[in-house]
């Protein structure tokens, strides 16, 4: 399910039902509410007009108030444009992420606020549905609905499992303090895969971009050598450290560009090895806890009725 933002271009090439009879200049209809047509030239804006082709190639201007995208149009059960607004009254759990949580922020760096909401049971039940996540770029924010949370906990989400473990907490009801009283039980050694892979594919894009552009993304490639590093004290200590401490120089360096590639490189494949190394000894189980993330889910389910 998803709703469109007002300001939503419609992109060229989209099918289109329109919800208004098409008239001339005279008045007369040219095609009659329901025609379908395709958009051939989309403005920058929409106060400006859409360049809609119909059926027998004819081409009008038609602003966006005249139809509706034919994939929107087919889907009877779209609810208002206000029920995400009206979600975000029922997040339960609200924190701090990103550079902020991990001490390398500056004058610069945005809040990022992510977190968890609970929907109300009838939604839930309905035949609308309601949304994996909401989400608010002009206020940096994401909440996942409980379920898809907990689903990417399961897999070691690297954003996820930081979510549970930030200090930097703004916001967070009874359910959401038990949800962080049971954070061990999404730990085990997926990490190891979650993370590895992860780290090893977007460092080949940032080898080719280098290659292709000749620039480095300095910024993502301190991200991911934290993540590595984030990886392994997760092997040995059972928990995900978000502040980091012990290495923060050494970071900030990577992000200000003052480390040649290749000795970031470098330093990656050495934490990949002791990456290894720690997978050979950790505690953690080989999968986290199911059956404990499946009881609390049904519980939180429960207390939405």
């Amino acid at each position: 399910m998803t709703t469109q933002h007002p300001n939503f271009i419609v992109p060229i090439g989209t099918q289109v039902v329109c919800n208004v009879d098409v008239k001339n200049g005279a008045g007369d209809v040219l095609f009659a509410k329901g025609v379908m047509g395709i958009v051939v030239k989309s403005p920058v804006d929409n106060t400006h007009a859409y360049r809609v082709r119909f059926m027998d190639e004819t081409e009008l201007a038609l602003f966006r108030r005249d139809f509706i995208p034919r994939k929107q149009f087919q889907n009877p059960l779209e609810p208002a444009n206000s029920l995400d607004d009206d979600l975000y009254q029922k997040v339960i759990y609200r924190c701090i992420t990103g550079s902020r949580a991990y001490g390398l922020d500056n004058e610069q760096s945005d809040t990022d606020l992510r977190g968890i909401y609970l929907p109300p049971a009838e939604l839930q039940w309905s035949l609308y549905g309601v949304p994996d996540q909401l989400e608010n770029d002009e206020k940096q924010e994401c909440y996942w609905e409980i379920q898809k949370f907990i689903l990417l906990a399961l897999k070691a989400n690297p954003n996820i499992l930081e979510c549970l473990y930030t200090p930097l907490v703004e916001y967070k009801t009874p359910l959401a303090d038990e949800l962080l009283g049971l954070r061990e039980i999404f730990l085990s050694k997926i990490i190891y895969q979650t993370y590895n892979g992860y780290v090893m594919s977007q460092f080949k894009r940032l080898q080719h971009h280098l290659e292709n552009h000749g620039t480095i993304k300095w910024k993502h490639s301190m991200h991911l050598i934290r993540l590595l590093l984030s990886g392994i004290i997760a092997l040995h200590e059972s928990y995900i450290p978000v502040r980091v401490e012990a290495h923060r120089e050494q970071l900030l360096a990577i992000r200000n560009g003052q480390l040649p590639w290749a000795e970031v490189n470098k330093w990656r494949i050495q934490l990949h090895s002791e990456f290894d190394a720690a997978f050979q000894t950790t505690q953690l189980p080989d999968r986290p806890d199911y059956e404990r993330a499946n009881a609390f889910l049904v519980y939180a389910r429960r207390s939405a009725v």
